[in-house]
């Protein structure tokens, strides 16, 4: 009697990470197999979370954030989208009761093989002998630079000649994703899809060579398919009569082959294995995205999206798309009327069928919207890509998920000052006048100490610190969920962290204007334990050090903090004695510092010579003041200072009225005489213009002698100073230079040609005319 070979309880579901037509047909499937266990590609240690799934507050796009407990830099998401057939399928068993479990390699093996293979490369690159290898698989990377994707997607991407191209070329496509598109995404077969998923997967496979990636790569393939095969068997063994296996549409070969078990066994003998922890964060589809990154990525998330809403039929999916582009439009005040669209639809219709293809795809709607809607420009199309087919919006994660005490801290304080994380980009104009918005600036500046850059002050409010107002732009990034993980190890509220990660950094911090620049910023997010910490770090620095241009570099932004600490109602009095000792002590060796000074060094102290002299006036103190000017007027009348310098200093005295214009007559016959030097008298020249041409315009002393100086420069000495007399005056502005030409072409003849012009043209009848009036206004008695 002959026995029948029973029907296999395995059943494999061949997706695309991230594909609305894939979850459309695994569902059809699912509702046909009505599987009795589930079995998903994904971390294992993420099973206790699905407990979360039927959970309201849970909307994707969410990921699965896994890190280890130990070194944050280990870490991975997992993203999942509406419309990803894993996120389908895990609700699916969800809903209905069905045991579901994750069958890929744990991280906590991963993460410890890769932190290994860290060590040893950084050991390899260390050793001045060893050739590097060469192998282009770097683990699991730090999630401030990627996110972590499925390593088949990563193998179809990063290949010189993807073998899904082959498939798309074959069929009369261009390339591989628009032939996944209109095969796969934009369909809804059922289970029938699956079976030619695995047909062709077997196909590429064949003729994909298994070392494409490198050799580490090759292993950590085989070590995750062995893991699946071994989980799958458990699931059998478990007495499971219909298993559903849903998985990345690369591995269905090598999970349906002729491996045996005591081989897998062998391949995942003596992995080593880290502590990791897991936990829900928001996503965003902007990240789920190839340009974000992410290596599994897709190119429109929002189209996909709408696909998945308007389900299968093809007239709604276009008319739906299309609708939601006019509100777009019309929104951003972009003509779009109904001919608009019903011309777009007709075109997209016209092109689908044209091109063979039962309904417009993407594309063609593309296409049309940018032939009538647009006509034929393309910023309404970038709005259109950003806002809609790429998609701006964000998931969001119950409030009871596993989280640290700083993420519910944060959470609190977004709460409690209405602050809601975006995934667009907004703008928020702050009253520091107002508690709540004062509130927000130090929460907001805290999160920055924290390497939490959700807001950014906007380059106009970094101008001009005296305002009552902060201008932020803000948007919320998930990868965010990850570094507040990192920052927790500073302190449980965002205060105490910001704080404790200040001070910690201040033992390695040797630089006088990044203390100061410090200073300004704790003072900012109101932090007055790190305020007195990072004050004293820099009163010790200050005190260790007798350079002069770290000394007078470091008088700007706390010069700017004093002046205008009552703004933003800081206490900045007790920064006056740093402040002024500062000044004092860089005054002291600023005129030492100044010589022996190449161009290039003379150039970069002028900068900060200029700055420094900017804050003693907002200072105003006398005492700083006057050891100030007597620097200045050290550098100005000296021998030895660069010639740039001892310029600028000359013209600062003569704009603050500490140099009368026949002092500065005297300096200009001084520096401008024929035995100077021409390369330094241009050089003189330049700082004492100082990018200002007032001086020229209105002393006629000053005109004259830079005059007769260009005039008795003999040819060679004249080609020589030319460039540097021309860059200085370059930094006038354009009215400056023409009246500045408008002299030279009049003439002087020692001085005194205009004024002889002038009396020339008087007309001393027509003048007097003019008196009793102006007494009048005057109040003047004749």
């Amino acid at each position: 009697m002959s026995t029948s070979t029973p029907p296999s309880p395995l059943h494999y579901f061949g997706i695309r990470h991230h594909g609305p037509g894939c979850a459309r047909s695994l569902l059809r499937a699912f509702e046909s197999l009505r599987p009795d266990c589930i079995l998903v590609e994904g971390p294992p240690e993420a099973e206790p979370l699905l407990s979360f799934l039927a959970h309201a507050d849970l909307q994707p796009p969410v990921a699965v954030l896994i890190h280890a407990s130990d070194d944050t830099g280990l870490a991975a998401f997992y993203p999942f989208a509406t419309f990803s057939p894993e996120w389908q399928a895990l609700q699916w068993g969800a809903a209905r009761g069905v045991p579901t479990r994750f069958i890929d390699l744990p991280q906590a093996h991963r993460m410890a093989i890769d932190q290994a293979a860290r060590a040893a490369d950084e050991a390899k690159a260390e050793a001045p002998e060893e050739t590097p290898l060469g192998d282009d698989e770097t683990g699991t990377v730090p999630v401030s630079e990627t996110v972590e994707a499925p390593e088949q997607e990563q193998a179809t991407r990063t290949l010189p000649d993807d073998p899904f191209d082959w498939l798309a070329h074959a069929a009369g496509y261009a390339d591989g994703e628009s032939w996944w598109n209109h095969m796969v995404e934009e369909r809804g077969d059922g289970e029938d899809l699956f079976g030619a998923i695995a047909e062709a997967m077997t196909a590429v496979r064949a003729e994909t060579p298994d070392d494409r990636r490198g050799q580490r790569a090759m292993e950590r393939e085989q070590q995750r398919e062995a893991f699946m095969r071994q989980s799958i068997r458990e699931a059998v063994k478990a007495g499971h009569q219909r298993i559903a296996v849903v998985c990345g549409a690369w591995h269905v070969p090598a999970l349906q082959g002729a491996a045996t078990a005591k081989a897998d066994a062998a391949l995942l003998k003596g992995l080593p294995k880290l502590k990791v922890l897991a936990t829900w964060v928001p996503w965003t589809l902007r990240h789920l995205t190839s340009a974000s990154g992410y290596g599994a990525g897709i190119d429109s998330p929002g189209w996909y999206e709408h696909l998945w809403q308007q389900g299968h039929e093809a007239a709604g999916r276009t008319t739906g798309w299309l609708a939601r582009v006019a509100r777009l439009l019309r929104a951003h005040d972009l003509d779009c009327s109904s001919a608009h669209l019903i011309e777009a639809t007709r075109l997209a219709d016209t092109l689908a069928a044209l091109r063979g293809r039962p309904a417009p795809g993407l594309p063609e709607l593309d296409e049309a919207v940018r032939s009538v809607i647009c006509m034929g420009e393309q910023a309404p199309l970038t709005l259109i890509r950003e806002r809609l087919t790429v998609g701006d919006r964000m998931g969001q994660v119950p409030a009871d998920v596993p989280t640290v005490p700083l993420q519910r801290d944060i959470e609190q304080a977004q709460k409690s000052l209405r602050l809601k994380p975006e995934a667009t980009a907004k703008t928020l104009d702050l009253d520091l006048r107002q508690p709540n918005d004062l509130a927000r600036s130090h929460l907001l500046h805290r999160l920055r100490l924290l390497d939490l850059p959700w807001g950014q002050v906007t380059a106009g409010q970094r101008a001009s610190r005296g305002t009552f107002h902060e201008v932020w732009q803000l948007q919320w990034q998930p990868e965010f969920a990850l570094r507040i993980i990192e920052a927790s190890r500073f302190g449980a509220t965002v205060a105490h962290a910001a704080s404790a990660r200040v001070m910690e950094g201040l033992a390695a911090e040797t630089s006088l204007a990044a203390l100061a620049e410090q200073v300004d910023t704790v003072l900012l997010a109101d932090l007055p334990v790190a305020v007195q910490a990072v004050t004293r770090a820099l009163e010790d620095r200050a005190a260790l050090t007798g350079d002069a241009v770290q000394l007078i570099g470091a008088v700007p932004p706390l010069a700017n903090v004093f002046r205008y600490g009552s703004v933003r109602q800081t206490d900045s009095a007790l920064l006056s004695h740093v402040l002024d000792s500062l000044i004092v002590r860089g005054a002291i060796g600023l005129p030492i510092a100044c010589g022996a000074l190449d161009a290039e060094a003379a150039e970069a102290l002028r900068t900060r010579l200029i700055a420094a002299h900017d804050a003693v006036r907002l200072r105003d103190a006398e005492e700083t003041t006057a050891a100030w000017r007597a620097a200045l007027r050290a550098i100005a009348f000296g021998e030895t200072g660069a010639p740039l310098l001892r310029g600028v200093s000359c013209r600062l005295l003569l704009d603050e009225a500490q140099l009368d214009s026949d002092g500065a007559s005297q300096q200009l016959a001084r520096n401008l005489s024929s035995g100077a030097p021409p390369a330094e008298a241009a050089a003189w020249l330049e700082g004492f213009l100082n990018r200002n041409a007032m001086v020229l315009l209105h002393d006629e002393a000053v005109w004259s002698l830079v005059d007769r100086w260009l005039s008795g420069l003999g040819e060679e000495h004249f080609v020589q100073v030319l460039p540097l007399v021309r860059r200085s005056f370059a930094d006038f502005s354009g009215a400056d230079r023409r009246a500045l030409g408008e002299r030279a072409k009049r003439g002087t003849v020692g001085g005194t040609a205009p004024a002889a012009t002038a009396a020339a043209d008087w007309d001393e009848t027509r003048a007097v005319l003019a008196l009793p009036l102006l007494r009048e206004l005057l109040g003047v008695k004749a």
